[in-house]
């Protein structure tokens, strides 16, 4: 983590196009990720905001204020090496999908599942010819198998920046229908994040707001959010 610590030492972020997308240079130098990658992404509209975060920042680098060039750096240390792991990895989410486990009780709840949840395995269905099927309760049932190769096949086929961003669609949600709806369009994020929290949001109407866990969902909010921008600025 040392290079984080680093102090300014440029005065212009920019934007260069160079072969495989654009890279973003400190006064004409390459900036590049921890694992000492050059920093080159698939699109200016990313590139721009990675610079705009490098412009942004003062006399000391603080990641925590660089959400775009973290996830760039995530996408080629991380994922670009091992993207078959990756991408299985997620996948996997589809045999335990948020969306398939219910609650029988409360009848509040349970409908407030189904209206909202309902849609989005139909919307799996038409789009991927992949149906998973609902459950009452907490204990893994499988998933049909065709349908979960079809909905891993959407996965594989991403690129390792979609991917990188993909990653917090699915395991913030815990829905790999859910992620896939809002990189389709089918479910603007904001929509998504709400709907992944439907048994949450009950919980609280029912015994109230605890205030710890309300400040770590609307952190979360962000990450998921900004992983949706992410994904769509990644698109060439």
């Amino acid at each position: 983590m040392s290079e984080w610590a680093l102090k300014r030492f440029w005065q212009n972020a920019e934007v260069t196009p160079v072969e495989g997308g654009f890279a973003v240079t400190l006064d004409g130098r390459g900036v590049k990720t921890p694992a000492k990658t050059a920093l080159v992404v698939p699109t200016e509209a990313l590139a721009r905001e990675i610079a705009g975060e490098w412009a942004a920042q003062e006399d000391k680098v603080d990641p925590t204020s660089m959400p775009f060039t973290r996830m760039a750096n995530s996408a080629l240390d991380k994922v670009t090496p091992q993207h078959a792991a990756v991408a299985d990895m997620l996948a996997a989410y589809g045999d335990n999908d948020l969306l398939c486990y219910r609650a029988d009780d409360p009848e509040g709840l349970a409908e407030r599942q189904r209206q909202g949840w309902d849609p989005l395995l139909d919307w799996a269905e038409a789009t991927y010819g992949a149906r998973l099927v609902p459950v009452a309760g907490v204990i893994h049932q499988p998933q049909d198998a065709q349908a979960l190769d079809r909905l891993s096949a959407e996965v594989h086929g991403q690129s390792p920046f979609h991917l990188a961003a993909f990653h917090d669609l699915v395991s913030m949600s815990g829905s790999l229908v859910l992620a896939l709806a809002v990189i389709r369009g089918a479910c603007a994020p904001e929509e998504a994040w709400a709907l992944s929290r439907i048994d949450e949001t009950w919980q609280e109407e029912q015994w109230g707001v605890d205030e710890e866990a309300a400040e770590i969902a609307q952190r979360k909010r962000g990450e998921f959010l900004h992983a949706s921008v992410f994904h769509s600025l990644a698109d060439g």
